[in-house]
């Protein structure tokens, strides 16, 4: 049997220790925020839900350009862990949807949160504790976007600053820790 720590490393080897995923994230974030500005926001929310279907698959082909697996090892059991937190991410997003048809301000705040949560659990996937950072600021952010009633637009951008700000400081402290 694998151990856990063992587990994590293939994790962070095959993934690039979920950078990708965090990088590609972002890139959906931005183009909902560009729509949200440049459109209207009901778009910007639309673009942010198909953008993210697109979020996995981006991911793989990243790791793949930089020469991971983008997949575990047949033994590791947290791959389990991965699929699982997919399946409470989507159903998130539902009530993400949900919360948009009552006040669309709340969209942006309520993915924040979701994601947040999803990234809780990568702290263990990836044996990386700046994942607890990582959603921690997701969350803090989506409660101060909410308390300053801030528009819609305020958190697409916020989403895609903070993405892409932990997806960098994640591939700036793996590149060279797994290889």
């Amino acid at each position: 049997m694998i151990s856990i720590t063992d587990a994590q490393q293939d994790m962070r080897e095959a993934y690039f220790g979920g950078a990708p995923g965090a990088v590609s994230s972002a890139t959906a974030w931005l183009i909902a925020a560009l729509v949200v500005t440049l459109v209207d926001p009901m778009s910007g929310i639309w673009t942010l839900v198909l953008g993210g279907m697109l979020i996995f698959p981006v991911s793989l082909l990243l790791c793949k350009v930089l020469g991971r697996t983008g997949k575990q090892s047949k033994e590791n059991p947290l791959g389990s862990l991965a699929t699982e937190g997919t399946i409470w991410m989507i159903l998130g997003i539902v009530i993400a949807i949900g919360v948009a048809f009552h006040k669309l301000e709340w969209f942006f705040p309520a993915m924040l949160l979701v994601i947040g949560g999803r990234y809780f659990t990568f702290s263990t996937l990836y044996g990386m504790k700046l994942y607890w950072a990582f959603g921690a600021t997701l969350v803090i952010a989506a409660f101060a976007l909410w308390a300053f009633k801030a528009p819609v637009l305020s958190g697409a951008w916020t989403g895609a600053v903070i993405e892409y700000a932990f997806g960098l400081a994640i591939f700036a402290g793996i590149g060279t820790k797994t290889r």
